[in-house]
């Protein structure tokens, strides 16, 4: 890829990073902040109320999917990505300065609510938004290396957060971070976001997408009509969705949690562990993406969905006996790893399957309606099965969510060697022979 090529990805990946730094944050911190906003009672319940808002945001991912989508297919991506990055931006301030259960009761509920609301529309447009820009801006030839840096960027931004919160337990008592110091990278998210809104404004539009601007048919780029002629593209994103984002929430913002709520780890060894496995996951994302350029697509997918459908009870029910910082980095290493196989590719496959002026919106709405009803939930469904007295229920959910993708992956065509210049001019029926073609 040539330096132009490397510059648009650089940008699109830091500005990724940002975004969900501030998602995540929400996570890894949840544990300080539950109890500020909620009464005294049951831990885990107020981490239930917690995660229930958490689960919320997903659900407004649809809504920005839609939105930002028709954005970023009419506008352009670049026009997408500057929106996105400015509501998640508007969103960490409303969470910094939130008003605690004892100054206003349910209000500070309520802004936390409307905070996460506005969090769920720009993730909703900006998986989107990243994926097609990350696809399209790169050689043909190196399109899943290219696209693996989504998940190298959004997991940066996860260790961010983990290594601002280490810092923090080290440096603020127990009582600080629970009374204001959980404040804290809500205020660097936000000025983050706000040095990414800049960069955003002088970033490059992809050439594919500007080689389409003239196409026929413009006034139905990103609207629900054209999505409704790629039907089937859109069920295949969602279907093979379903596994991949279960387990990665599961091993990535709930893990910090289920460590220290079920494995009885201390909450700074179990932040530890989620640190040192997140920075190895994120270094392996490249390699796997490139792999995937060189064998495709579909062997990387069916690994992690063989590996997450008949590992994932051993590995959780090991993780709940680990003990200690060794074992239990290990496990979460191995479940990575496993995980690893869906996240480093998933961004390009989803993209490969729509025209250009359909992309946007083709990989943003059926992806958040997947991750509304399966990935922003996994961590309320894993709470209440621990609520209800059977954790390990949970754990066969996450399996057999895999299962149904492996399915998927088992029967799809291959997208490696699909041209998206091809593709962008190509009504539905060429598109599905272009896929089945490869």
């Amino acid at each position: 890829m040539g330096r132009e090529q490397w510059k648009k990805i650089l940008v699109g990946s830091a500005g990724n990073m940002v975004e969900w730094f501030d998602w995540f944050v929400y996570a890894s911190f949840a544990t300080y902040f539950a109890g500020a906003f909620f009464p005294d009672g049951n831990p885990t319940a107020q981490l239930m109320n917690t995660a229930g808002i958490f689960a919320v945001g997903f659900f407004m991912r649809p809504v920005g999917g839609w939105l930002l989508g028709r954005v970023g297919d009419r506008k352009g991506r670049k026009a997408a990505l500057t929106l996105t990055v400015t509501l998640m931006s508007a969103s960490a301030v409303l969470i910094a300065i939130a008003p605690t259960y004892a100054v206003a009761g349910y209000g500070g509920a309520v802004v936390l609510l409307i905070a996460r609301l506005l969090q769920g529309l720009s993730v909703g447009g900006e998986y989107a938004a990243s994926a097609t820009y990350l696809t399209e801006a790169s050689d043909p030839s190196r399109r899943g290396f290219a696209s693996s840096f989504q998940y190298v960027s959004m997991t940066a931004g996860q260790i961010v957060g983990l290594g601002l919160q280490i810092v923090l337990q080290r440096t603020l008592s127990d009582d600080a971070l629970h009374s204001w110091g959980w404040r804290i990278p809500f205020v660097v998210g936000a000025l983050g976001a706000a040095i990414i809104f800049y960069l955003r404004r002088n970033m490059l539009e992809t050439d594919v997408y500007e080689e389409s601007a003239d196409d026929a048919g413009a006034d139905r780029k990103g609207t629900l009509t054209a999505l409704w002629a790629h039907r089937r593209e859109a069920f295949l994103v969602m279907a093979l969705t379903m596994g991949g984002t279960v387990a990665y929430y599961t091993y990535t913002t709930y893990l910090t949690k289920y460590l220290s709520n079920s494995a009885g780890l201390s909450k700074e060894t179990a932040t530890l562990v989620s640190f040192c496995a997140l920075i190895v996951f994120a270094c392996i994302q490249p390699l796997a993406g490139r792999l995937s350029d060189r064998i495709g697509r579909r062997p990387l997918l069916i690994t992690f969905a063989v590996g997450s459908t008949f590992l994932t009870v051993p590995i959780m029910t090991m993780l709940k006996h680990a003990g200690s910082f060794w074992p239990a980095l290990g496990l979460a290493l191995l479940a990575l790893v496993v995980v690893t196989g869906y996240t480093s590719i998933n961004a390009c496959v989803k993209a490969e399957l729509f025209p250009t002026g359909i992309r946007a919106l083709g990989v943003a709405l059926p992806y958040a309606i997947a991750n509304a009803l399966f990935g922003g939930t996994a961590e309320y469904v894993a709470l209440w099965f621990k609520d209800a007295g059977v954790e390990s229920g949970f754990y066969w959910y996450v399996a057999g969510c895999a299962a149904v993708s492996l399915i998927v992956y088992l029967t799809m065509r291959e997208t490696r060697d699909i041209d998206l210049n091809r593709v962008a001019a190509a009504g539905p029926e060429t598109t599905r022979r272009a896929t089945e073609a490869v």
